[in-house]
């Protein structure tokens, strides 16, 4: 197959600040496949299933025909593994995402032998998930932040 490349995460919303990382990776890899995880540090905020299937119409939309959205619920390694990968893909906004991707990339390689390749969010480095969801909840408008297929099932 080729270079695949894996990029987990919980996309509890899936953000134009992921669409990057994606758009950025689809470029360096034969495949990539995104997988829906399960964080035990977090509450999932929208239904997996419903994320998956909106994320799946943003893929499409955006013409990324090497890129395949998956969910699943064990390690995100033992997951890349299982899909062929042969790297982690991982988003970085900043010095402190570095210092903790790059902690969990050492445990990552150490598991499975899977080194972890960094793209950086760019000109989306202050967007995350969690801000979007505060934005929300205080009413103000996320349409800039989100994919349009997401801004549907959320709204």
């Amino acid at each position: 197959m080729g270079r695949v490349g894996f990029y987990a995460g919980s996309f509890d919303p899936f953000t134009n600040g992921h669409l990057h990382v994606i758009e950025v990776s689809s470029k360096m890899f034969d495949k990539v496949i995104v997988g829906i995880g399960v964080n035990t540090l977090k509450t999932r905020r929208f239904d997996q299933d419903k994320m998956k299937e909106a994320m799946k119409k943003v893929i499409k939309s955006n013409n990324l025909n090497n890129v395949e959205v998956i969910t699943y619920n064990s390690l995100s390694v033992d997951c890349a593994k299982e899909q062929g990968a042969n790297f982690l893909i991982r988003g970085i906004r900043n010095g402190m995402d570095y210092d903790y991707e790059e902690n969990v990339a050492l445990i990552n390689e150490e598991i499975s032998g899977l080194d972890t390749i960094y793209v950086r969010a760019g000109r989306l480095g202050a967007l995350s998930s969690s801000m979007v969801m505060e934005l929300l909840q205080f009413g103000k408008d996320v349409s800039k932040f989100l994919p349009k297929e997401i801004l549907e099932i959320i709204e």
